[in-house]
């Protein structure tokens, strides 16, 4: 294979602004280095929240942008028949109804054209859900690559395990049939990308020979820089997309089980919840005192530098967290769950300690506590994280090792 390859990028998330969630910033930052060496045909869809101004923008970072419209989403029709039938369809196809509910069949149409006519030497599916589009027999033309953001097997069964599941019964019905849905669609690709090596040892399950890399996610240094002093105080601080659910479950969980106890302490503490497009749920928790949600803000960087502290207190959700990585890169010690640190070597017997690990309430008091009163640990968290993110953590390091991956090489 050539060191000039013409790539073949599969999104059905509109990959700009690479703000609007973790799918999104990965998938634009990953092809934002590939297009610098080689030519990049970008197909993706649409939903009404894309602008024509985002679409311009998006161009000047590919060779080739070809936008479809996201297809009406059925699965928002929450009759039990309905649900009924989207269960049975599961079963008869194997394909989850979150995935065919973003089924685009002219995009079909165009991919499938476009490899028939051998124009392109790679096709990568950025996010496991975009794996539809790929047929079985693509990999004996292309190179195949599926880009796994996180097991949809091991979350759907992580949120069994941790009571978080939204909706229990459909899951642990879902549960052996999303088992065989990823064995199955992993067979199709010459190699898988993930983020984490639990992802996969996961995914190696399904089959031991299967040529699969471990790609942690990135942080661009320039957007979320190292802040220039330590404010003090007591503010805390969670970041992320409000309408995601692990994130939502994060935010009621800290506000409700764990920020009173740290108010009895220091009175004057408060909790920003800083991300967008938050759900009424989390509206509601401005009511709890000392509360703030802002919903989307123009740059988080900073208000992750007026923060003490920053909290993520995930209990569901596979795969390295960006939010983690971000909060290092700017200098915020952080306090985060087994699923938050995931990925991460922070508090290892070899490693500098970079981040303080919390799971149950009482860790998560006592680390905060720790942290309020202690300005020399803060600095070292803050030092020791940022270290870590500007040596193993950059979407240029994730970027050249895509590269390799895309031109058959290992990295």
């Amino acid at each position: 294979m050539a060191n000039f390859l013409n790539i073949l990028m599969l999104s059905s998330t509109f990959p700009y602004p690479p703000s609007r969630g973790g799918t999104q910033v990965r998938t634009f930052n990953l092809l934002k280095y590939l297009s610098q060496y080689h030519h990049i045909t970008l197909v993706t869809l649409r939903d009404r929240s894309v602008t024509d101004s985002e679409i311009s923008e998006l161009r000047n970072y590919v060779n080739h942008l070809v936008v479809f419209d996201r297809p009406v989403n059925s699965a928002n029709n929450t009759g039990f028949w309905q649900k009924i039938q989207r269960f049975q369809r599961f079963l008869r196809q194997g394909t989850p109804p979150s995935v065919l509910s973003q089924y685009s069949p002219e995009m079909q149409q165009w991919i499938n054209e476009f490899v028939e006519a051998g124009k392109c030497d790679v096709i990568t599916c950025e996010h496991s859900v975009n794996e539809i589009y790929v047929q079985s027999h693509f990999q004996t033309q292309i190179k195949t690559i599926v880009n796994v953001h996180s097991s949809v097997y091991g979350t759907c069964r992580n949120q069994l395990m941790t009571g978080t599941a939204e909706k229990k019964w459909r899951d642990r019905l879902n549960l052996p049939l999303l088992y065989q849905y990823e064995k199955k669609y992993c067979a199709k690709f010459s190699d898988i990308v993930v983020t984490t090596q639990e992802d996969q040892q996961q995914l190696q399950q399904f089959n031991p020979k299967a040529k699969i890399a471990v790609i942690p996610n990135g942080v661009d240094l320039t957007t979320f820089p190292l802040r220039s002093s330590d404010p003090g105080g007591h503010r805390i601080i969670f970041i992320g997309a409000m309408d995601n659910l692990p994130n939502i479950d994060a935010v009621c969980f800290f506000s409700s089980e764990i920020l009173p106890a740290i108010q009895e302490i220091y009175p004057d503490t408060t909790f920003e919840i800083v991300g967008s497009h938050p759900t009424p749920e989390v509206l509601a928790l401005q009511q709890k005192p000392g509360i703030n949600v802002t919903g989307r803000v123009p740059e988080m960087a900073t208000y992750l530098h007026k923060a003490t502290v920053c909290v993520i207190p995930m209990r569901t959700g596979f795969g390295i967290k960006n939010k983690t990585l971000e909060a290092m890169a700017c200098g915020v010690p952080i306090v985060g769950s087994d699923r938050a640190l995931e990925g991460l070597a922070v508090d290892t017997q070899i490693t500098p300690l970079r981040a303080l690990r919390a799971n149950q309430p009482s860790e998560y008091i006592t680390a905060i506590c720790q942290l309020f009163d202690q300005p020399e640990l803060r600095f070292q968290l803050s030092h020791h994280g940022r270290q870590m993110v500007e040596t193993e953590f950059t979407w240029e390091i994730a970027g050249e090792n895509y590269q390799q991956i895309c031109l058959g090489q290992n990295y």
